[in-house]
């Protein structure tokens, strides 16, 4: 009797999982196991970016155990708010959940490039691997291969090392919203779930289920450490996460006769099958589970191997906290003379208590302080440098640091608002919004002189190493502002004209070859960002968009416009359609041109930021020219 469901448990792990249904999103399946693979039918890289929207609220389900089991520790380490996942689960801000509870996560789910997610950052612990860190720590909510697409496929990290974790999370699509979908659950599948029972917790319809998920009835099959995504009208509620725990079996009558002695040992017997079944169950599914799965853990599993290494964590954790805390309060000594240092209430007040309202993006939101609009972002880590990097620069085009926060272990950085938000709503998103010629370029020559400013003026000459659209903030006369400095470091020269790092961030498609392949830092990083990011704000066209083929350069995008005589056909083709035409071409292929040193593959034959800054002056003041002359003519 007892060996039925270890027969069950091994069907569940060992069956493979293919599904051809068109539907909203691919279920990842077993695909978790395959670190090295890249495979693009399944979603481990993350849910495709097919929504209505580009960002939704979501909700993901977590499942306590220390040290992630309150409130607070759950908030950090998925990068929600507190007050808002207090609320969603009815308990207070300082409750701790009891081990094993499923918890409701509210994250704010966004595109980035072709996939969904919800940015959260983790700090390697000691021994961590990208597959632990997704199936043990997330549990299940980022996947291995995310982990690598992020960072690269490293094996080993440093203790401390911060790393970007997208966590799973999808908004719903055009006929899910239609037929009454407004979010979407990722929920934690665990051993013994089925998609029918996942949906009656819900109270969804089983079809939708499956539905969006591309899985049918025909082949339903989920697995543990998977997301499954579940469609829902309302928010969900703590009373659908509630475990329905069995009553206690009623009093047996009192023993008077030989048969209600019978009927007492055949319970007895019943209950002992039943409890030696699930035993043999849980044995039986973790050896298969860990044989699968190829991890090699002590010859005798225990699960204090896991609770352990928690408590250990946790230590860890706390130590490093109150570390960070000295340091904090150290590192700011010197500085508090020249920025406001605000307290945790006068930001909850700003920004009426990080009310979703005024949430801008990621862990930005916008405030108001003493009658005037601030940005004010939380920073996971330590945020020393970077304030103490922001706080001695002075340039217009680099973003202004107003003050600072620190509470429960995490950094709050108040900033001046730039109020038309990122280049990037301006040029990759649109939604009805237009920069013409003149603006592009104008934005351009900012960021530039933003740079030389870092490579050129500041000491030691420093790295953005981030340069992006998003990056670029717009403010009301649309002059460009550089932000983000969390990636931003000294560019020391060694062993000639560059450092070398092994620890590899950065967004993909504005990495530099020098630095993909060998780890090579220098101001020429920047540059090559540059120049990726012109060529973004006159196509209007994502990097990743103007790939052909798979290994070609995106300096082979120019090619046709540089190399063929059809050069300015293939210059229309090329510029953004917005702009309709509206752009002296001569200068356009001039602009191109530079682009064209920016992105060269060697960085010594890139030019420096001041060469650039000079070359796009002489470019604005001809597109200045271009725009009066053309003005006069259709008086």
């Amino acid at each position: 009797m007892g060996f039925l469901p270890c027969i069950s448990v091994f069907i569940l792990f060992t069956l493979s999982f293919i599904s051809s249904i068109q539907a909203q999103q691919p279920y990842i399946g077993l695909a978790t196991t395959a670190c090295s693979s890249f495979d693009t039918t399944n979603s481990a890289l993350g849910y495709s970016c097919n929504g209505l929207n580009r960002s939704c609220l979501a909700f993901l389900i977590f499942r306590s155990k220390p040290p992630f089991n309150t409130v607070a520790s759950i908030s950090t380490l998925l990068a929600s708010k507190p007050s808002q996942l207090s609320k969603i689960n009815s308990v207070s801000e300082t409750a701790t959940f009891e081990t094993n509870q499923m918890v409701i996560v509210p994250v704010n789910c966004s595109c980035s490039g072709k996939h969904y997610q919800a940015n959260t950052t983790y700090f390697v612990q000691n021994g961590d691997t990208y597959f632990l860190i997704a199936n043990n720590t997330f549990q299940g909510l980022s996947t291995c291969q995310a982990l690598q697409d992020q960072h690269g496929n490293v094996s080993n990290f440093g203790v401390g090392t911060r790393l970007l974790a997208p966590l799973r999370c999808a908004c719903p699509t055009k006929n899910q919203t239609d037929s009454g979908v407004h979010y979407l659950l990722s929920y934690l599948v665990k051993g013994g779930n089925t998609v029918y029972g996942i949906s009656k917790r819900f109270g969804v319809d089983t079809d939708r289920t499956l539905e969006a998920n591309g899985l049918s009835e025909g082949a339903p099959n989920i697995y543990p450490f998977t997301t499954l995504l579940v469609p829902l009208e309302n928010p969900p509620s703590s009373s659908q996460t509630t475990e329905q725990r069995p009553l206690p079996p009623s009093s047996p009558p009192p023993p008077n006769s030989s048969s209600n002695k019978g009927a007492k040992k055949t319970w007895i017997y019943v209950v002992i099958g039943v409890l030696a079944g699930i035993a043999l169950t849980l044995i039986f599914g973790m050896i298969i589970f860990y044989m699968f799965f190829r991890i090699s853990y002590k010859k005798e599993f225990d699960s204090t191997i896991v609770s352990s290494s928690f408590e250990a964590c946790e230590k860890a954790s706390n130590k490093k906290l109150d570390e960070e805390s000295r340091d904090f309060l150290e590192s700011i000594s010197d500085i508090a003379q020249s920025l406001k240092v605000y307290t945790f209430e006068e930001l909850q007040a700003a920004t009426d208590d990080f009310n979703p309202s005024c949430w801008i993006k990621g862990s930005v939101y916008r405030g108001k302080i003493g009658g005037d609009f601030v940005a004010i972002k939380k920073v996971y880590g330590d945020a020393s440098d970077q304030i103490k990097l922001l706080n001695k620069i002075n340039h217009s085009s680099l973003i202004r640091l107003l003050g600072i926060c620190f509470n429960g272990g995490n950094w709050y950085l108040v900033y001046e608002n730039a109020v038309n938000g990122s280049l990037s709503v301006w040029i990759n998103d649109k939604g009805g919004k237009f920069l013409d010629w003149a603006q592009r370029i104008q934005i351009a020559l900012d960021v530039a002189t933003g740079l030389n400013y870092l490579h050129s003026f500041t000491n030691p000459p420093h790295v953005h190493k981030d340069i992006k659209c998003s990056n670029v903030l717009l403010d009301t006369d649309f002059r460009a502002k550089i932000a983000n400095f969390a990636l931003a470091r000294p560019a020391e020269r060694q062993e000639g004209e560059f450092a070398l790092t092994s620890h590899i961030v950065g967004t993909k498609g504005y990495m530099a070859p020098e630095y993909l392949e060998n780890g090579l830092v220098s101001t020429k990083l920047d540059v090559y960002a540059f120049g990726v990011l012109m060529l973004e704000m006159l196509s209007g066209k994502e990097a990743p968009a103007l790939y052909s083929e798979e290994n070609m350069l995106l300096v082979d995008v120019l090619n046709p416009v540089l190399h063929k005589e059809d050069g300015e056909e293939s210059l229309r083709h090329l510029m953004d359609p917005s702009m309709q035409g509206n752009y002296p071409p001569v200068t356009a292929i001039l602009v191109i041109r530079l682009i064209e040193s920016c992105l060269k593959k060697d960085p010594s034959g890139r030019p420096a930021m001041d060469k650039i800054a000079q070359s796009i002056s002489r470019f604005l003041n001809a597109s200045l020219a271009w725009e009066l002359s053309k003005n006069i003519s259709e008086l």
